[in-house]
């Protein structure tokens, strides 16, 4: 398939740049992908979509504050974002700066673009491809001078400066695990409340991990979708998931995957035809012809044009289904992106091994 094939007018109105008043105040649409029929609902209409014996599974990565300010000892000013915490004092990050600072070289930390007040130092470790291995050298570790001075990592598409309701908002109410660069967007509509909502029909809760990397937000650069080479990302499938999943088929209950990256979790560590506990680095990349192994349904948001997000959902719908519902979003002006609406999908025939 073509690249040009995913892709949708979008007006740049519809692009979300703030969160809903309340998590749970966006709307739903659902999409059918057997048939193609979509359905207008509230994003609070969900535990009525949803049955007995489902099952929700939820990404529990946390977002670092990863994005830092600093300058060169000459002056020089410079963008760094955190990729991945190696360990209390090392890190891999991009640095955006006029020059690319050498191995060996000192950067100073401040507390945004304009500060000079020096807060943390770090010294350039060296590279791996496009990312700088950075060491902490203060008394501090890296989470903490993230914690302390770090910004939010807004995606490029909200085009603004970070602000202090984004600690709270661009991160979801049961994220635990410290080590994404981005949001895993579709859990932002919950609550704990909502979430006890849902329990209390019947439906069960339980947990992977994926810690979004920046590569989420680069575009595909090929014609042909097959050429793309995914960004790797680390993800965890706990044996007590497993069991989960297992025991909701035995039931008859459905597989919902809240988020893409809880997608791509479940069916990485079901590569093997048979889903199984899985710790690692996965470059999976989902687009149609896949089948599907361990998803029955996805909550998702809406995603950019010709992005590797909307493949996977053009995978699990149908891509005519998928952009045909894009059409109708931007007709009825769905909030797009991560702080926009979300999507309830069901599945095509073609693309469950179910």
């Amino acid at each position: 398939m073509q690249l040009s094939d995913f892709y949708f007018d979008l007006p740049d109105s519809l692009i979300a740049r703030y969160p809903m008043p309340e998590r749970t105040a966006s709307r739903l649409l659902v999409l059918n992908g057997a048939n193609g029929e979509t359905r207008h609902q509230r994003f609070t209409d969900l535990p009525s979509l949803l049955s007995k014996d489902d099952l929700l599974i939820f990404n529990d990565t946390k977002v670092l504050p990863a994005r830092l300010w600093g300058k060169k000892p000459t002056g020089g000013r410079l963008e760094i974002l955190v990729e991945r915490v190696l360990d209390n004092a090392r890190v891999l990050a991009h640095i955006r700066s006029s020059k690319s600072p050498k191995s060996g070289a000192e950067l100073h930390l401040v507390a945004d673009q304009a500060s000079d007040e020096v807060l943390s130092k770090v010294e350039v470790l060296g590279r791996q491809g496009a990312l700088f291995e950075l060491q902490f050298t203060e008394r501090q570790t890296a989470l903490e001078v993230m914690n302390a001075i770090g910004h939010m990592p807004l995606p490029p598409y909200i085009d603004r400066a970070d602000e202090l309701g984004d600690r709270d908002r661009y991160q979801t109410v049961f994220g635990k695990h410290e080590g994404a660069v981005a949001a895993p967007t579709a859990g932002l509509h919950f609550t704990e409340e909502f979430i006890a909502q849902c329990r209390a029909i019947g439906v069960d809760t339980g947990f992977v991990t994926l810690h979004v990397g920046a590569g989420t937000f680069q575009p595909v650069r090929v014609d042909n979708i097959a050429e793309h080479k995914m960004h790797a990302e680390y993800i965890e499938v706990s044996a007590e998931v497993c069991e989960q999943i297992k025991a909701t088929r035995a039931k008859g209950g459905r597989v919902i995957a809240v988020g893409t990256t809880s997608v791509r979790s479940l069916e990485t560590a079901s590569q093997s035809g048979e889903l199984r506990p899985f710790s690692g680095d996965s470059e999976i990349f989902i687009y149609p012809g896949y089948h599907f192994k361990s998803v029955d349904a996805m909550i998702t948001n809406f995603h950019l044009p010709e992005s590797t997000l909307i493949m996977l959902v053009s995978a699990f719908a149908g891509q005519a289904n998928v952009l045909a519902a894009y059409r109708e979003a931007v007709a009825q002006q769905y909030r797009f992106f991560s702080y926009g609406d979300a999507m309830l999908v069901l599945p095509s025939t073609a693309s469950s091994e179910q």
